[in-house]
């Protein structure tokens, strides 16, 4: 059962992987013996980052700007030049953006369309060399794609860009997965619930707010750390080998309300 679950000696890329969700699950693959690499758009922070993490096991840094349209292109180069085949690539960069109706800007559409789906689409086609080189009908490569329980059902705060990415999100990984499976590349997506992050910390730093969101949830909390990273490791690992996608609600059960 362990070799199971087992992703170690595996090459795993986290995007957004120096703060919140991101980091929780480089975390849980550097603790559990992969070779890491982690991004983000602040580099001094993602330095930073990969330095702490290194003490726990092997993860290094390549900064980069999602946003920008030659983003995508310009890591997956970087990755390229690093490492001739990529074993899990975990498309975690994203953003929010919350205003009242009247106020909600376009520009807030195009900022998050931009990092929240065009990233993960220009990203993930432009490893297909490296994911297809670590591909095996037995031990497929993974892309694992961090949706958001706000793409599944109505979100209570007005973050109207952010939920209809992350449905679009949602699609893509099964429109990728669809067209990848005959590759040995399977795609899943993780949809969190609240966890403890920056994009968080306006509600769950509030304690009536924190307590009104732990209320919601079927199992009276908020999440930790090991749920996601367990879900990405389960993913990346022989045990998640057969499924391919599939949108899984990491959330305490915050869905089951519909």
């Amino acid at each position: 059962m362990t070799d199971l679950f087992s992703v170690r000696g595996k090459t795993v890329l986290v995007t957004g992987g120096s703060r919140g969700i991101g980091l929780m699950i480089a975390r849980g693959f550097v603790r559990a013996g992969a070779d890491v690499i982690i991004s983000s758009r602040k580099a001094e922070v993602c330095v930073a980052v990969a330095r702490d993490l290194s003490a726990e096991g092997r993860c290094a840094a390549i900064p980069a700007d999602l946003s920008r349209d030659a983003g995508a292109e310009e890591l997956a180069a970087a990755v390229r030049d690093r490492t001739d085949r990529l074993d899990v690539l975990v498309n975690n960069a994203g953003a929010t953006w919350g205003a009242a109706l009247e106020d909600y800007p376009e520009s807030a559409f195009d900022k998050l369309w931009a990092v929240n789906v065009k990233a993960v689409f220009r990203l993930t086609t432009a490893l297909l060399p490296a994911l297809r080189a670590a591909a095996d009908p037995d031990d497929p490569a993974r892309v694992i794609t961090i949706g958001s329980v706000d793409g599944i059902r109505v979100p209570t705060m007005e973050v109207y860009a952010y939920s209809a990415t992350k449905a679009a999100v949602h699609m893509l990984t099964r429109t990728l997965a669809h067209r990848l499976a005959g590759e040995q590349i399977t795609v899943n997506a993780i949809a969190p619930g609240p966890f403890e992050s920056r994009m968080m910390a306006f509600a769950l730093d509030d304690p009536a707010t924190r307590a009104a969101i732990e209320q919601q949830i079927p199992l009276g909390r908020i999440g930790r750390p090991e749920d996601v990273a367990g879900t990405a490791i389960y993913l990346a690992s022989r045990a998640g080998a057969y499924l391919t996608g599939a949108v899984i609600p990491v959330d305490g059960g915050l869905t089951t309300h519909g």
